[in-house]
């Protein structure tokens, strides 16, 4: 996107509907942290189902408790199979998550290549939505974040969140 041009064309509608208007000086903003952060974002996670009945099925071992867009509101994020970039796709499949509720799905209808039990999936596009929007749900913890730096390096900047971390906001001492 580029955001000098989406500026310019918005000066232009503001000067067009809102100089003139009582409505001037009206302070525009703009929340671009899916611009910047969404493309520099994975979540990956491991195949550990399948399940062929009227559709092919891949469970994987995450959940829209770590990546909620695709299953709230039908967000598509583009889905590789690590290893496998470069073969055809060859099978449809639904990805589904481990949180047994009916909307927990990555993708619908996914042409992909041939995926086995064990194969790592990467879902691009997770960086503006991941742990900012990430929840504990049925008890799902959430995962650790890696920054890959630009000498290639990566860096674990957030630990993965633990069973203590679950409960460390509970007082128990109060119920008897």
């Amino acid at each position: 996107m580029d955001l000098n041009r989406l500026g310019a064309e918005i000066e232009v509608i503001y000067n067009t509907m809102v100089r003139n208007s009582r409505l001037h000086p009206l302070n525009l903003a703009m929340e671009c942290g899916r611009v910047i952060l969404g493309p520099y974002g994975y979540l990956l996670t491991k195949a550990i189902h399948q399940k062929a009945t009227y559709k092919n099925y891949l469970g994987v071992d995450t959940c829209m408790a770590a990546l909620m867009r695709p299953g709230l509101y039908g967000a598509y994020h583009h889905i590789t199979v690590f290893g496998k970039e470069q073969l055809p796709l060859t099978n449809t499949y639904d990805i589904v998550g481990s949180l047994c509720e009916n909307n927990d799905k990555f993708a619908i209808d996914r042409r992909l290549p041939t995926v086995e039990v064990g194969d790592c999936l990467i879902i691009h596009d997770a960086g503006a939505h991941g742990h900012s929007m990430g929840f504990n749900y049925n008890g799902k913890l959430r995962p650790a974040e890696y920054l890959v730096k630009d000498d290639g390096t990566i860096r674990q900047i957030r630990r993965a969140e633990t069973i203590d971390d679950y409960f460390a906001t509970l007082d128990f001492s109060n119920l008897c």
